[in-house]
């Protein structure tokens, strides 16, 4: 059974909501922050990037930065940027980007679910960003950016969601992106109960994208716990800020790789030893985006080239190794290449597809960057298997869009002891 729980948000009042709402802390670098939070105070930047407030010299992991965050955050409620809401309430929010439209439920997930399992993960996290997400909850009391879930479809959750947004809304907005963020809060106590009631039927939730916030929510759990000799289990450390998506309106997109070198190989001997687990085609009409599993684009020196993988190059019974991120690593990155770790490797960078096979050509183009690959982007029932077989997929795996805005809501946790 998945446990979720309203919660008092605090929230931007409706004709401030577009002007607070930012992209998540990690989708953007400090200096991309600093252009986009410029002569807006009341930008959410200013609280999950809050290093943007302070000399550029100081480093992103310096207590002063958590220190500012924390000043930022008092600021803004103090000057009602953000307004809490009176009663428990869960939140309807809805996406649209392009053609694609997803519907979550902003709520509270427990923390004590996520430590039993129940809520699968499908990452490993580092300890240098899960230690900066325990200070910044910490420092400010507060969960400020959303973990993004989502759980085997309900037509009774399906239900109730569709009547919620048949009603009027209370924050409707496009961004610059042209995605649109619709809110709706859920104060009505039947209603609330029916959701709850319908997700103890759903068996377990999944961590799609924000493991780091999640593993930190779950060591500020175990933190105050300890700290506190009253500690009933129902403070509110041990729940964490959460959106649910159903698996069936989840968009993935492809997750490219750019290499900065051939390993000493010239172009020729690299090509050769691709096409020993991979059917390697010259695409001369240009950019090729795959377009089934096992088809990867490959653009190097200016041409395109269609690689497949061959049948015998993995085991299509193994959930993790028939992923094309793993295909990709273990038959070519890693042994071509001689990139072992993709997290600690300078050599590899990583693109959204959001970006487009443009962006490969592009880097690649500058010289700066040697090869660029696209691949097929991992479904969320892949995902899924992953998780359910407790296995751990490879670093960047997937690439959800669109992304949740953060600011729109906050979870407090009031008094330590609360």
């Amino acid at each position: 059974m998945a446990t979720v729980k309203p919660f008092k948000a605090l929230r931007p009042p409706k004709n401030l909501a577009e002007k607070v709402a930012g992209p998540p802390y990690d989708v953007l670098d400090s200096r991309e922050a600093r252009e986009m939070a410029a002569g807006n105070p009341f930008s959410i930047l200013h609280v999950n990037k809050p290093e943007i407030d302070l000399p550029e010299s100081v480093d992103l992991y310096d207590e002063q930065v958590y220190r500012q965050g924390q000043l930022n955050l008092k600021r803004m409620i103090d000057e009602g940027t953000f307004v809490q809401d009176p009663s428990p309430s869960f939140y309807v929010y809805k996406q649209i980007m392009g053609s694609h439209q997803q519907i979550g439920l902003v709520a509270c997930a427990s923390v004590e679910q996520y430590e039993k399992d129940l809520i699968k993960k499908h990452e490993l996290t580092r300890q240098a960003k899960e230690d900066d997400r325990v200070k910044h909850i910490d420092y400010l009391n507060a969960q400020v950016g959303p973990v993004f879930l989502t759980y085997r479809a309900s037509a009774v959750i399906d239900g109730i969601m569709a009547g919620l947004v048949n009603e009027d809304p209370e924050v409707d907005f496009a961004g610059e992106d042209g995605i649109r963020h619709t809110l709706w809060p859920v104060s009505d106590p039947q209603t609330i109960t029916a959701l709850q009631e319908a997700f103890e039927a759903v068996p377990c939730l999944y961590v799609a994208d924000g493991h780091h916030r999640s593993a930190a929510a779950t060591r500020i759990k175990n933190m105050r716990q300890s700290a506190n000799a009253r500690h009933n289990g129902q403070e509110a450390y041990n729940y964490f800020l959460v959106v649910l998506f159903p698996d069936d309106q989840m968009q993935i997109l492809d997750y490219n790789r750019l290499v900065q070198d051939l390993n000493g190989l010239s172009k020729e001997d690299f090509l050769k030893a691709v096409e020993e687990n991979f059917v390697v085609t010259h695409q001369p009409r240009g950019a090729c985006k795959p377009e089934n599993p096992h088809e990867f684009g490959l653009y190097l020196a200016g041409d395109w080239y269609k690689m497949v993988a061959r049948p015998d190059s993995f085991d299509d019974e193994d959930p993790v190794k028939r992923l094309d991120v793993s295909i990709l690593q273990e038959n070519l990155i890693r042994p071509i290449l001689g990139i072992a770790d993709l997290r600690k490797d300078k050599r590899i960078d990583f693109v959204g597809g959001i970006r487009g096979l443009g962006e490969l050509e592009k880097r690649v183009d500058s010289g700066e960057w040697a090869v660029g690959i696209a691949l097929f982007p991992t479904s969320i029932s892949d995902l899924i298997s992953v998780a359910d077989a407790g296995l751990i997929m490879p670093p960047k795996s997937t690439w959800f869009e669109p992304k949740l805005k953060s600011g729109l809501f906050i979870h407090s946790l009031g008094r330590a002891d609360n």
